[in-house]
């Protein structure tokens, strides 16, 4: 199977279930943003200190491919007989928990802080900034076309959780967080 196959060539796209739409239409901006953010997960991956906080993103990174499977797919009559897999409230849900846990380990944040410190806890922060993008994105595609509610409230937990690693990960490392001075 070849990896190009020239249908895009004019600036179209196809959706889950065989839609053409434009490459610039908030559907693919909305899965787009997804898709780069779980790109820069996997490089939070590769550089975080924590075993747990690498299991925990690669659980985020599957979860994120469900959610840009759930926004390539609209539900219409023809995709419902597709069967994909839809965001649960129990992505969400996990996500808290996880905050729970890690901000547990913490000590109380009394200042803001700056993105920063290890290499880590930086592509964290970066995660966390695309994980807000994202869920603009998909709020703005959610203004045109209902999609899923779990999305959103997902992605914004999930960026919650990208500030909290981003902490941990700092603490682990030994690197003390910037405060932000006025």
């Amino acid at each position: 199977m070849k990896i190009y196959t020239k249908s895009g060539d004019k600036g179209e796209t196809s959706l889950f279930g065989g839609e053409r739409v434009s490459k610039k239409s908030d559907r693919i901006e909305a899965y787009g943003t997804v898709d780069e953010l779980n790109s820069f997960i996997g490089l939070a991956i590769s550089e975080a200190y924590d075993s747990d906080v690498k299991k925990l993103l690669l659980k985020i990174q599957n979860h994120l491919f469900i959610v840009g499977s759930d926004l390539a797919t609209p539900k219409t009559d023809k995709t419902k007989k597709l069967k994909i897999q839809r965001v649960s409230p129990k992505f969400y849900k996990d996500i808290e928990k996880a905050i729970d846990n890690f901000d547990s380990k913490l000590d109380s944040l009394k200042n803001f802080i700056l993105p920063g410190g290890s290499k880590s806890s930086a592509l964290l922060h970066i995660c966390r900034t695309v994980t807000r993008r994202a869920e603009r994105r998909v709020v703005a595609l959610n203004n045109t076309v209902k999609v899923g509610s779990n999305i959103i409230i997902f992605l914004n937990r999930l960026s919650d959780l990208c500030f909290v690693l981003a902490r941990y990960e700092n603490k682990v490392s030994g690197i003390t967080d910037t405060k932000w001075n006025k």
